[in-house]
Order: C-alpha cells, then sequence, then structure tokens
C-alpha cells in the first residue's frame, strides 16, 4: 500500500470555495487546542476577539488603522507575486518611504497642507520604490536572486532608520528615547469619527481598486501575467521582460513606501524606532492568502486586521504573548496552503507497486 497524489484535471466551483473556508476553520480548532494549553476558553477568546475588534467604533476604527498598512504591502507583494518575483523586503520598504516622508515634513518648510502631502507621498513612493529597484535591476541584468537582496536590505533600511532616530534626526526635547520631532500640522493626513482613523485607509482602498484595474483592465496588466506564467513565450512575442521585472519592482516597493507615508503622516506624526512591526512579512501571507487579488488583499487584511486588534485584547486579558497571535497567523497560512494543494491535487491509496 502507498500514497500517491495525482493533479485533478478540474476542481469544482463548490470545493474551491469551500475549501479555505473549512481549512480556516480546522485552523481555529488547532488553535483552540493552543488556548486550551494556556488556561484560556477558546470560544471566550474567539467571542474577545469579535468583540474589541468590531463591537464598537473605537474597536472598528482600530482594526481599519492596522488594516491601512497591510493593504499597501499586501498589494505590493501581491503585485510582483503576479510576475514570479518574490518581494520579501516591504519590511525595508515601509522604513525608507516612512524615512523619506519625514525627511520631507521635517526640513522641507512647507507650510501648505496639500503641498506638503503631495511632496510627502511623493518622496515616500520613490524612495520605496527605488530600494526595491536595486533588486529589480540586479535580478533583470545579471539575475541575482531578489529574495536574497529585498530580505537583506530590509535590515540595511531598518537600521538607517535608527542611525537617524537615535542620531542626526533624534528630537532633542525627546530625552533619550529614539525619535525626531513631531510634525506639523501641515504634515499630517486627516483623522476622523474622533478616532485614530486616517485618510491613508482611503488612500489604500483607491490604491487597491486601481491596482485591479491596473492588473486585469490593462496591456501591461496583461504582459505581467504572460511573463509570470511563460517568460520564454514572453521574449519570444517581444516583451522587454528586463525592463518589466524592474517596473514591477519599482512599483511593488514605491506601494510599500507609501505605507511609511501613511504611518508616519497619519498615525505615528513622527519617525521613530520600529514604526512597522512586521507589516512588511505579514503581507507575504496576505499576498499568498488573497491569491495575489489586489480585492482579495483588502478582504485578507481586514481579516488580519481583526485578528492584530483582537490579539492585542487577549495579551491584555489573559496574558498571553504575543507569539500566540503569530501562531495563530501561522496555522492559518499552513491550513490554507494545504486547501489549495487539494484544490489541485487529489491523495489516493494504491496497492503495491507503483500507480500507471
Amino acid at each position: 500500500m502507498q500514497l500517491i497524489t495525482e493533479r485533478r484535471e478540474i476542481s469544482s466551483a463548490l470545493f474551491r470555495f469551500s475549501a479555505p473556508i473549512v481549512s480556516i476553520a480546522i485552523a481555529l480548532f488547532v488553535a483552540g487546542f493552543l488556548l486550551l494549553a494556556s488556561g484560556v476558553n477558546p470560544l471566550e477568546a474567539y467571542r474577545e476577539i469579535i468583540i474589541e475588534s468590531l463591537g464598537s467604533m473605537y474597536g472598528l476604527s482600530e482594526t481599519l488603522v492596522k488594516t491601512t498598512p497591510l493593504i499597501f504591502t499586501g498589494l505590493a507583494v501581491s503585485l510582483a507575486f503576479r510576475m514570479q518575483i518574490w518581494n520579501i523586503g516591504a519590511e525595508g520598504q515601509i522604513y525608507m518611504g516612512a524615512m523619506a516622508a519625514s525627511g520631507v515634513a521635517l526640513f522641507s518648510g512647507i507650510e501648505n497642507h496639500w503641498l506638503m502631502m503631495i511632496a510627502m507621498f511623493s518622496a515616500a513612493f520613490f524612495c520605496g520604490g527605488l530600494w526595491a529597484g536595486v533588486a529589480g535591476f540586479l535580478r533583470a541584468k545579471w539575475r541575482v536572486n531578489e529574495v536574497i537582496v529585498t530580505l537583506l536590505m530590509n535590515y540595511i533600511a531598518i537600521l538607517l532608520v535608527d542611525y537617524l532616530v537615535y542620531g542626526p534626526w533624534k528630537d532633542p526635547k525627546g530625552f533619550n528615547f529614539p525619535l525626531t520631532a513631531q510634525f506639523t500640522d501641515a504634515a499630517r493626513l486627516a483623522e476622523y469619527f474622533n478616532t485614530r482613523l486616517h485618510s491613508g485607509f482611503f488612500l489604500a482602498i483607491f490604491c487597491a481598486l486601481v491596482l485591479y484595474l491596473f492588473m486585469e483592465r490593462t496591456v501591461w496588466g496583461f504582459e505581467i501575467k504572460v511573463i509570470g506564467s511563460n517568460p520564454k513565450a514572453a521574449q519570444y512575442a517581444g516583451m522587454n521582460t528586463g525592463l518589466a521585472i524592474f517596473m514591477v519592482l519599482f512599483l511593488s516597493g514605491a506601494i510599500a513606501g507609501v505605507a511609511g507615508f501613511s504611518e508616519v503622516a497619519g498615525l505615528q506624526h513622527r519617525l521613530q524606532h520600529g514604526i512597522s512591526p512586521g507589516y512588511g512579512y505579514t503581507a507575504i501571507i496576505i499576498a499568498w492568502l488573497a491569491n495575489r487579488s489586489a480585492i482579495g488583499v483588502v478582504i485578507v487584511s481586514f481579516l488580519m486586521g481583526v485578528l492584530l486588534v483582537g490579539g492585542d485584547s487577549l495579551q491584555l486579558l489573559w496574558q498571553l504573548p504575543v507569539a500566540f497571535v503569530y501562531a495563530f497567523q501561522g496555522l492559518i497560512l499552513f491550513f490554507l496552503l494545504a486547501s489549495d494543494f487539494f484544490i489541485q491535487y487529489r491523495v489516493k491509496l494504491v496497492r503495491g507497486g507503483i500507480h500507471g
């Protein structure tokens, strides 16, 4: 007796729809054992997550605040994934965008709000894009592995920001804290409903819509899919794959850089150590779960926002470590990957010999 796998010729629409839902249910079931091991009732914990993240205006607003950078970075990573380019550097690109936007806010002297917003956005967009563009150039010119380049550049970006906030940009009135002076009102995004929800959320939704139309309704969006699925056929058809690789990574980094702008202009109002708690890495999970769809990224980012805000409440109420939230994310990803496998393949148990 042996187990073999074979590709399914076709999967029913019902199976494709239900498999991810069943996978999430299994992930919740398995996570329940982790909660029980910690002395927490799983049903109470899941109820607490929903109430804290969605049960009040404050909770919903905090969920949307968490969702905002996840949408930007999820879109950034999913765009690169469309071309089978693995941008693992969204975290560093957030830092570079935040640094560029903060430099404009602190030193440009612009007093007009709209002019300041345009300047900060542009600086973050181009700085994040150029940071990822380095990996794009190396991949297109010499086929250097973009996974290694983008991953290692994360550490350079994070340490560069740390150097600035501990050194030349450090607020002299901030005692020993690693942060810059606060931005002026001209450098702050508008906030709504007396909460921390800011314009960056609506900018993220707009960005998702534009990227969806770009990928689904333009010639270049079609070329990205072709190059990703069959580079040799794309070259035979006359597509400039080298330029496309650079441009996709540039645009991917630029979108992640805008996440940095959104965080410093909409939420923190200054540059500081740890400006991102790992949004760029969570974006990899989001892009995969969303199946690289821009609309899917928005939905999955919101669900991740619910989990992050609800996870904070679990830490406060039951003193659970933040590692539980990350373990929960990992379980969801693991079982969704399993569902993706079973959508494409079937497993059979056969008697003796090699199945022919």
